[in-house]
């Protein structure tokens, strides 16, 4: 397995579409995803996606005084940090707030249309998002704002573009089956933009995302992520990707911008903040799940890094 599918091995990935639209020229509209509409698909991610993929027509996406992007028919643009966008046929002054032109499905099954506009050509695309926890954070991190995709380009990507359609019709009146296939088709878009991204990365290009695409670096990262109770050194990873520790920490912290044992203790704080906020594990749990040995020793470190200890932390959280 690749080093970017073990990262997303352990993100728990998951995805859905939540809006259909249908609108005609002219029109311009503002969104972005709420949290509460991923509750219909059982899921409270700690990091969400959205996309656009236009089924027929075209539109202008722009995200805040930026530039506008054409996106047609056959396209697919992701928003990596969920970002307030505007989007439409033209800019046209204000944009409407597309949570003011949702029509929700009339029984249990469908998904909410927004049909709008002023009857000019027509466009039609579904709205879906991407969710994981809070290890899909490095990745979305080094990412751009707005990462655009010919589905055409990708492998099976005429199927793909198909059976998004063929799923957003059915999933609109209703019927059951179409939810689950227009998550798998969610993911699978993602994770192709996602290598698409890379395999169009510089070569001098640095950063996280460059460590993973680089054989040793990615599959050390791939390691630290799936395996972060273990106790990694140096050396391990090292050995591990076939390397000597001097070379090893060397590529990885001129990759990644931080030597291998500062990047793992950075990750088991993201992870430990994050289960504090979000679960009830006594203190001493979390300490061996991100692989300490014992409670003392996580709160040391904890405190070390964030200011003050575990407990306290979370009783910080708690209180907002």
């Amino acid at each position: 397995m690749d080093a970017l599918s073990d990262v997303l091995r352990v993100v728990e990935l998951t995805g859905g579409v939540f809006v259909e639209g249908e609108f005609t020229a002219p029109w311009w509209i503002a969104g972005k995803i709420a949290p509460e509409v991923c509750r219909p698909f059982m899921v409270q991610p700690a990091h969400v996606v959205m996309f656009h993929y236009v089924v027929e027509g075209s539109l202008q996406l722009r995200i805040g005084d930026g530039l506008t992007r054409p996106v047609v028919a056959g396209q697919a643009i992701m928003l990596p940090h969920n970002d307030l966008h505007e989007f439409g046929d033209t800019v046209a002054g204000s944009a409407v707030s597309v949570a003011q032109l949702v029509q929700q499905p009339g029984g249990a099954l469908g998904i909410p249309r927004v049909v709008h506009g002023g009857g000019g050509a027509r466009t039609r695309l579904v709205c879906g998002f991407l969710g994981g926890n809070e290890q899909l954070h490095p990745l979305l991190t080094h990412l751009p704002p707005v990462m655009m995709v010919d589905v055409s380009d990708l492998p099976g990507g005429g199927w793909i573009g198909s059976t998004f359609t063929y799923a957003a019709q059915t999933l609109a009146t209703g019927q059951p089956g179409a939810a689950s296939v227009l998550a798998k088709l969610s993911e699978v878009l993602f994770v192709e933009t996602l290598r698409q991204h890379l395999a169009r990365l510089p070569a001098e290009e640095v950063g996280w995302l460059a460590g993973l695409r680089d054989p040793a670096v990615g599959r050390a990262l791939s390691l630290l992520h799936a395996q972060v109770a273990e106790p990694w050194t140096a050396d391990a990873l090292a050995r591990e990707v076939n390397m000597s520790r001097s070379a090893f920490a060397d590529r990885f912290s001129t990759l990644v911008g931080q030597p291998p044992m500062r990047y793992l203790t950075l990750w088991r704080m993201q992870l430990a903040r994050h289960a504090l906020g979000h679960t009830h594990k006594s203190v001493a749990q979390l300490a061996f799940d991100v692989g300490y040995e014992s409670e003392a020793a996580f709160s040391r470190a904890f405190r070390r890094e964030n200011g003050c200890p575990p407990a306290s932390w979370r009783k910080q959280m708690s209180s907002h």
